[in-house]
């Protein structure tokens, strides 16, 4: 719905009062050498969010989200781990070993190595680093790793013996239970609100979503209209786990106007 349209709940009318007070018809500061978040942060201060770790909605039940090309459900990194000690799947590779092997070396940062871009697993094929993920009968998300499939070219010097396997190899997993308590602590209260921005920048209209609940996002998944958009690199243990979609698949959940 516009700024100026008639909401249906005491909390919407609040959110809406703030947007039009603090944020509406105002385009984000612009400063040299700023990130790309930093037109979020602005906003979460406009409107008066204070940022956590806590995975909650933002306000009133509303979870917030500020239209880009990709917007993102979450930071929500996987509870199993082939480097990770304890798991199931674990394999005896440290975190800097995993990123050596499965992810790609960046040129314009000294040579660290990031598990993101073309080395990210993505639902369906494998890429070219031999990864792909799948939802399997329990629906958890599955990322898998497979020799056989692996296109590059040194694969035989960067693999351990232990991974040059016939079969493919499990090397992150998403249990069901724990990103759906995720994606519906966040989403599933009352829904979420996104401010949008015209041609130039400046914040011109506030429109609602209903609640999110994973029997729906999970067939996303499947189809890759949800993506999975890591950026675990090198020098930093935030896991960097993404869960996105573009824009115009959250158009499409929103209220008709």
């Amino acid at each position: 719905m516009s700024a100026a349209a008639r909401v249906i709940d005491p909390a919407r009318d609040s959110i809406v009062r703030l947007y039009l007070k603090n944020v509406h018809g105002k385009c984000p500061p612009s400063k040299k050498g700023s990130h790309d978040g930093a037109g979020g942060h602005w906003l979460e201060q406009q409107m008066g969010i204070r940022a956590n770790g806590k995975n909650e909605p933002d306000l009133m039940g509303y979870e917030m989200k500020k239209c880009g090309p990709k917007i993102s459900f979450g930071d929500w990194s996987a509870d199993k781990y082939i480097f990770k000690k304890g798991s199931e799947i674990y394999q005896g590779l440290t975190r800097d070993q995993f990123l050596r092997v499965f992810g790609k070396p960046n040129a314009d940062k000294g040579g660290r190595f990031a598990w993101s871009g073309e080395a990210a697993p993505k639902i369906g094929q494998f890429n070219s680093f031999g990864q792909r993920l799948f939802v399997d009968d329990s629906e958890n998300i599955i990322a898998e790793y497979s020799f056989k499939h692996d296109r590059r070219p040194d694969k035989e010097k960067i693999l351990p013996q232990t991974l040059k396997l016939e079969k493919p190899v499990p090397i992150a997993q998403w249990s069901r239970d724990k990103i759906k308590k995720k994606l519906e602590k966040k989403f599933a209260q009352k829904g979420f609100f996104i401010c949008l921005q015209n041609k130039d920048g400046v914040f011109n209209e506030i429109r609602f979503g209903g609640p999110l609940f994973f029997d729906d996002w999970i067939k996303c998944v499947k189809t890759g209209d949800v993506f999975f958009d890591p950026g675990m690199y090198q020098g930093n243990m935030r896991p960097y786990s993404q869960w996105r979609a573009g824009s115009n698949f959250w158009m499409k959940l929103l209220e008709p106007v």
